[in-house]
């Protein structure tokens, strides 16, 4: 009987025990929570919003910019002296000035053919033009294809220079100086730069050159990309969104107003004198083109951008190679601004009024700012305000901000206006691995210089295409940038469940798509969905 009686205290024991760690959990946590977390929170909210007014106001003044020149017709053409080349009976094809094409690659195998096939079919007097191939090729198979199409194209009367080295130095940057210290350079007045997997077309340098001939202030002119493989998945679409932009307002407006941009390393035309009165070619950051742009602008040199030049180049199509990207992307200019903010400041070329704009908008508005915000306010600090109500986030940060700079985000691609609420999710997950990087970058950390190049897929992708055999995704657990976006998740999917049974806020809904987009990304899905047109 007495046993009896012990066994059925047992479940009350259990029960008084779990009340009382409930009991001491809900002690702990109101004791923390007024003292520590609702001050940490509220100015972590308010450093979020301060960014935010900071992001937004950008992106308006942008838009307004973008505006008046469409609305006054200011194109490059207008702006600038442009003429076309004309034949000089006299002079012959030497009134043509010299021109260098570097393409640079390393073990291209699936788009070698394409670039040079393009590079070489430019339309310019064949004794005016050099095609250099920098080939850092490790896979002595590919070396030899990269040189056998070099001699294929040499056969046809092409002056086209097959150049190796015996390092990596530098990577693309080392390439491209090392590529420049060749003696036939010498006589080069222009270079034109392409990536393995750009392929422009054969107009190119009738429309561009004529701008550095004629305007002696200008130092490079820019073309806008083309993506051929934008409609292949999901990301490919996301990853168009977000590009357009970049040239539809971005550039155009720092060519508009500043006669400064980032060069985009690809797919534009420099003027070796500027390159070379800029100290060339540096490998100190893995964004060498912006930080020869920013170099030669504190010299007083102008650009251009050609919104309506279009290059043909590729997306990449699957997420670990966009991810490697993004680092790169995000690292590279946090750590040049870190290296060049005081030589901005001290410089005596450029007026105050330019410094700004390179310092504060260019630099620090949207290499930084734009990340760090994207992710903190919308990953971390919005849905930690749920377990604390007694910190609220105003209707205009939270919802009426975002929502106008998304808007203003679309112009780029209309026709993927449909796929905004997917682009949104997508990209506040890539700020997660934007963030990272920009951090590394600002303080130097371990992959400040990792450089791994980008998979491209060129003729490959239109036999994916017609051969549409569904990859069964891989997760390895050893990767721990999927686990971290696993754990994101799993931290937005937690504070929806608490909206859900005791908050106030109401932003469960948002919080399960978040976490939903992060679940999707960690298991590496995305490259999987095709959306329709």
């Amino acid at each position: 009987m007495d046993r009896l009686s012990a066994t059925s205290l047992l479940p009350d024991t259990f029960e008084g025990a779990r009340d009382d760690i409930s009991m001491q959990l809900s002690l702990i946590w109101a004791q923390i929570k007024a003292p520590l977390l609702v001050p940490m929170l509220r100015i972590a909210v308010v450093l979020c919003l301060a960014m935010s007014l900071m992001l937004f106001i950008e992106r308006v003044y942008m838009a307004v910019v973008i505006l008046l020149v469409k609305l006054f017709g200011r194109k490059p053409e207008k702006r600038y002296r442009w003429e076309p080349m004309k034949d000089d009976v006299e002079l012959g094809n030497s009134a043509y000035p010299m021109v260098l094409v570097q393409i640079p690659m390393y073990n291209e195998r699936e788009v070698y053919q394409l670039s040079i096939g393009a590079a070489c079919g430019l339309s310019w007097p064949s004794d005016r033009i050099i095609i250099q191939v920098l080939d850092d090729s490790t896979d002595p198979t590919i070396k030899d294809l990269v040189e056998l199409e070099c001699q294929r194209w040499a056969s046809k009367g092409i002056n086209i220079k097959y150049e190796i080295r015996d390092n990596r130095n530098g990577y693309k940057a080392g390439a491209l100086k090392e590529g420049m210290k060749r003696s036939y350079v010498k006589q080069c007045d222009y270079v034109a730069i392409f990536d393995a997997d750009f392929q422009p077309e054969p107009d190119y340098l009738w429309r561009t050159i004529p701008f550095l001939v004629h305007n002696t202030e200008i130092a490079l002119v820019q073309a806008r990309w083309k993506f051929v493989n934008a409609d292949e998945c999901l990301m490919t679409r996301m990853q168009e969104m977000s590009l357009d932009y970049h040239f539809t307002v971005e550039q155009e407006v720092g060519s508009s107003t500043y006669a400064f941009f980032g060069f985009n390393g690809t797919a534009g035309v420099w003027r070796i004198a500027a390159l070379n009165e800029a100290g060339g070619w540096k490998d100190r950051t893995t964004v060498e083109d912006m930080d020869l742009a920013v170099r030669a602008s504190l010299k007083g040199w102008k650009f251009v951008y050609l919104g309506s030049l279009k290059v043909k180049n590729e997306l990449p199509s699957t997420f670990k190679a966009y991810r490697y990207q993004q680092h790169r992307w995000s690292c590279g200019p946090a750590n040049l601004f870190r290296k060049m903010v005081m030589e901005i400041i001290r410089n005596k070329k450029v007026n105050l009024w330019k410094k700004v704009h390179v310092i504060y908008s260019f630099f620090l508005v949207r290499k930084i700012v734009a990340h760090i915000v994207t992710f903190m306010f919308y990953c971390v600090v919005l849905p930690a305000t749920v377990f604390v109500p007694e910190v609220t986030v105003p209707k205009w940060g939270a919802v009426y901000i975002p929502s106008i700079i998304t808007l203003l985000n679309a112009v780029g691609t209309p026709r993927s206006l449909h796929l905004m609420v997917f682009w949104i999710l997508f990209e506040n997950v890539m700020s997660f691995h934007r963030t990272k990087a920009t951090f590394i970058g600002l303080l130097e950390a371990g992959r400040v210089n990792e450089w791994i190049v980008t998979e491209k897929l060129g003729d490959a992708l239109k036999v994916k295409a017609s051969n549409k055999v569904p990859k069964k995704p891989r997760f390895r657990f050893g990767d721990r940038l999927h686990v971290l976006e696993l754990g994101v998740g799993a931290y937005l999917f937690f504070c929806g469940c608490y909206d859900i049974a005791f908050g106030k806020n109401h932003y469960f809904i948002y919080l399960f798509a978040q976490a939903i987009a992060f679940f999707i990304m960690g298991f590496g899905y995305i490259g999987t969905f095709v959306p329709n047109s």
